[in-house]
């Protein structure tokens, strides 16, 4: 038994993804982020698991297409970490949550977290380049594992682990990856896996910039 969390917001203009701007605009930085999140939603839904969830903070009836088959529950109030602690006190069983700003993940990432969990160890972790987590499973969930942990800070990924560790976890490390924070961040992601729809939504992006750009100089 296994239960996935995707944690996403609603992806809208102005309210995702704002450090891709002024490179992309407002809009062009949505159509990323959405992009991110429905190639997410595609790689959980095809690995195995009991249960699916999409923690949405957003209208329900706004949940991207990709969300089919997922149950959307609303995420608390509160802090970034007052939220993942609400999620996981929600859930029985090992659980996985990830977020929606990794769309390079994938069945390999994320196969060590989905096998056996009978007793060897407690907690997959996987850390992001930026200094925070990208990954979080808990073969027993418990909020106040995260709950008042430091969030969005370079070395929040350090003090979420260490709070594991601290409680008496055994802990194994999931591969690191690279959050989408910024243009520089889409472009290496897009690169990696260039085959889905962050990828194209990145490209078309920066395309449409170029051409404007161009426009622009010959005015």
């Amino acid at each position: 038994m296994l239960t996935i969390i995707v944690i996403a917001k609603e992806c809208l203009p102005g309210r995702v993804k704002t450090r891709l701007t002024p490179e992309l605009s407002f809009e062009q930085a949505a159509a990323v982020a959405s992009a991110s999140l429905a190639d997410t939603l595609d790689a959980i839904r095809a690995v195995p698991a009991t249960r699916r969830i999409l923690a949405f903070d957003g209208r329900p009836s706004y949940a991207p297409a990709e969300a089919h088959g997922f149950e959307i529950i609303p995420q608390a109030d509160g802090d970034l970490s007052d939220r993942l602690a609400a999620i996981f006190d929600q859930c029985s069983g090992p659980t996985l949550l990830v977020g929606m700003d990794t769309p390079q993940v994938n069945r390999q990432v994320l196969e060590p977290a989905l096998g056996d969990w009978s007793g060897e160890l407690d907690a997959w972790f996987g850390f992001a380049s930026d200094g925070g987590f990208w990954a979080l499973a808990l073969a027993d969930p418990d909020g106040s594992l995260i709950r008042g942990v430091p969030m969005s800070r370079p070395d929040t990924g350090r003090l979420q682990l260490e709070r594991l560790l601290d409680a008496g976890l055994r802990v194994k490390l999931l591969p690191v990856l690279t959050d989408v924070d910024t243009v520089d961040d889409a472009a290496e992601v897009a690169e990696i896996a260039p085959d889905g729809r962050f990828a194209e939504a990145v490209s078309r992006a920066f395309a449409d910039n170029l051409v404007g750009a161009r426009s622009a100089a010959a005015a």
